[in-house]
């Protein structure tokens, strides 16, 4: 969940209230990551995760493409006001900076996603009794996760809103429903797997615990609680959904993402995107213009789940959630507040 949805006030609340909260840092620089990982701490004393994205390796976009988004983003851009759109020279957080702030907040535990954490870093983390979790959306990931020795393993479902982790054959192919891969992936593999994707309700989550994951993540089903960083038009946009009405997105970032249709997506359907990051760096100075009060042109990011989302504090989520799964499985203990 980063671009701000996760903020310390999100972080602590999930924590205090016994799940395990989780910043979401992937767009972050490493000063920003430090300063929100001391603002958790400020608010609470539980153990939290810490969530980066892996380093896409992409060849620059061609100069025609580039061309032709730069003239369909004029409009939006004269529209807000901003200055005249323009590729950065500096498309994303240079990741070993990101790496250093991590390993100086210290979080619990640190995730990843995009691909696979180099085993230099991943000891590192683990000397420093940081367990690392990381993503797959097939079994077959799951299994090249394990032999890289990560701690526990997200299985990321077809439901889950966000980006996809998948970085083994296609997108296409890692459409597996999240049971179904809870279900493959425990069949491959030993590793603690970590359920993600279309979780909103304890009985969502008795299913993926009784498919044999360890614990539950979910996402969605923070986006509108009073401590996330939705932005008020996104939650209004939100919370006036009656069906599931999700797709896979690439305009706003050049990669394959769950969110919700609305007018930029339809608007820019016939353009292809430039690959990650670059069309993500390109359309961030629209989808910050746009936070306030345009979220049809924001980037909606949402699970299938979506309409079933509730606008309540955090504490009062993972009580109702707790409660409803203590019989069979405890406290909330099997809960994470994840990363989208």
């Amino acid at each position: 969940m980063a671009g701000g949805y996760t903020p310390p006030a999100l972080v602590a609340a999930v924590s205090n209230a016994g799940a395990l909260g989780s910043i979401g840092a992937g767009y972050l620089s490493a000063d920003q990551i430090r300063e929100v990982g001391r603002a958790v701490r400020q608010q609470t004393d539980r153990p939290f995760a810490l969530n980066l994205f892996i380093p896409t390796e992409s060849l620059p976009p061609d100069p025609a493409l580039v061309q032709a988004w730069l003239d369909r983003l004029a409009p939006y851009h004269d529209q807000f006001g901003l200055p005249a759109p323009a590729l950065p020279p500096q498309i994303a957080e240079p990741f070993d900076e990101q790496w250093a702030a991590v390993m100086d907040v210290r979080p619990a535990a640190f995730s990843f996603t995009f691909g696979r954490l180099p085993e230099d870093l991943a000891r590192e983390a683990q000397r420093r009794d940081i367990l690392v979790f990381g993503t797959a959306t097939t079994s077959a990931e799951a299994q090249v996760l394990e032999e890289d020795e990560v701690d526990a393993i997200v299985l990321q479902g077809r439901e889950a809103g966000g980006h996809r982790g998948t970085f083994l054959g296609t997108i296409e192919e890692s459409q597996v429903p999240t049971l179904e891969l809870i279900q493959q992936a425990h069949a491959n593999v030993r590793r603690p797997l970590i359920a993600s994707g279309g979780l909103m309700t304890a009985q969502d989550i008795r299913r993926a615990l009784a498919a044999e994951a360890t614990w539950a993540q979910l996402g969605t089903a923070f986006l509108i609680t009073d401590e996330a960083g939705t932005a008020p038009g996104a939650r209004r946009a939100l919370q006036q959904l009656t069906n599931h009405n999700t797709a896979l997105i690439r305009a706003y970032s050049g990669r394959a993402a769950r969110g919700i249709v609305n007018a930029f997506v339809r608007e820019t359907q016939d353009l292809v995107p430039l690959p990650y990051p670059y069309q993500n760096a390109l359309t961030r100075p629209l989808r910050t213009a746009a936070r306030l009060a345009h979220p049809e042109y924001l980037s909606l990011w949402a699970g299938e789940g979506v309409a079933q989302a509730r606008p309540l504090p955090v504490e009062t989520l993972l009580r109702d959630l707790g409660q409803a799964i203590q019989g069979e499985y405890g406290t909330g203990s099997h809960l994470e507040a994840g990363r989208e």
